[in-house]
């Protein structure tokens, strides 16, 4: 959909979020809706504890969230399940041609937030992959390796070599969407593999590098898995994110966790964009000069990836003269959760008047 000011606003069909962490109980209660203001439809990650393994299971968290979303009664949350070593292939199918799961979510075992219940031998969930394979269902893929001989800054490339690519010459047909891609050799692997393969970039890996992280002191709230990479991983995800490749879309990552959890010795890895992504990204696609790309990458690649229509609604988002201040954190039952901050002023915003 053509700006109908390029200088001022930017009309878009209502954007998708196709990776978000919405959590439970008090959390959940609290932020979903900073999603659902905004978002038609969002792939809800299922690593909970207990995680959502069954059809059962994802069918009563959807109705967990859709209780909280209050006012905002458009917002679709797209469920998941999380493989495991168990996870039963006629069960997964059945929720899919319900249309309670439209897909499922691989966390090699230990590779962040509640992912201990995750895959540690491909072979024994290879039976269920070949079921997606034949539904045409997802996989959405943590891409990291576990093994701790390996630098935490090259898991990924290194999954990619050991795990993603012979997982996919072994389920040729298999639908994959490299989750939270954070290098440039993510981007040449997706780019290079073609229409069943894709990739979801996050708010925050368009604005900070490692650096972010520990130059000067430690700064929790930039931590995140998989974590932030060199500066030429960064440009290469923006230069992904703006190219208009329908292989690429946006997928936040939006993860949120307690201040308290955050600030300890063993901070959590997550960070919260729920609430300022969409001025996040009309930043960084003006800055490029790509914002008539801003619709496809928020609204359109993601939803043809996953066989479902565009929205019909629209969002307008308009440039401010001056910054749009958003609260530093987001208040909930146990405690504060801290907003992402992208260290630059933010001018565009969601137009909430009309």
């Amino acid at each position: 959909m053509a700006p109908l000011d390029t200088a001022r606003s930017l009309t878009i069909r209502r954007p998708d979020d196709w990776h978000l962490h919405l959590r439970d109980g008090a959390m959940l209660a609290a932020v979903v809706a900073d999603t659902a203001r905004h978002f038609g439809r969002a792939i809800v990650m299922p690593n909970l504890v207990p995680p959502v393994v069954t059809a059962a299971d994802a069918a009563a968290y959807r109705d967990r969230i859709l209780a909280h979303c209050g006012a905002f009664s458009q917002f679709q949350p797209l469920m998941t399940l999380y493989l495991t070593e168990t996870t039963d292939a006629s069960d997964v199918a059945a929720a899919a041609a319900a249309g309670i799961v439209h897909a499922v979510k691989l966390y090699p075992a230990g590779a962040t937030t509640n992912s201990a219940s995750g895959v540690t031998d491909f072979d024994k969930v290879r039976p269920v992959l070949e079921t997606m394979a034949e539904i045409g269902l997802p996989l959405c893929v943590h891409g990291e390796v576990t093994d701790p001989s390996v630098d935490i800054f090259d898991r990924e490339a290194v999954f990619i070599d050991r795990v993603l690519a012979p997982l996919r010459a072994a389920v040729p047909g298999l639908k994959v969407s490299l989750e939270h891609v954070t290098t440039a050799d993510g981007v040449d692997y997706v780019t290079a593999a073609g229409d069943s393969m894709a990739a979801t970039i996050t708010t925050h890996h368009l604005f900070i590098n490692r650096n972010h992280i520990l130059a000067g002191g430690i700064r929790p709230h930039y931590y995140c898995l998989p974590v932030a990479k060199r500066e030429r991983h960064r440009l290469a995800l923006v230069a992904a994110a703006t190219s208009g490749s329908p292989q690429f879309f946006l997928g936040t990552d939006s993860a949120p966790h307690l201040d308290t959890d955050k600030q300890s010795a063993c901070g959590c890895a997550g960070i919260y964009t729920a609430p300022n992504t969409m001025s996040c990204l009309a930043h960084v696609f003006e800055a490029e000069s790509a914002l008539d790309r801003l619709e496809g990458f928020a609204s359109l690649h993601g939803a043809a990836f996953y066989g479902l229509p565009t929205a019909a609604e629209t969002i307008t988002l308009v440039k401010r003269d001056a910054p749009v201040i958003y609260p530093a954190s987001r208040a909930t039952a146990d405690g504060e959760v801290t907003i992402f901050d992208c260290g630059v002023p933010l001018y565009w915003e969601v137009d909430t008047s009309q």
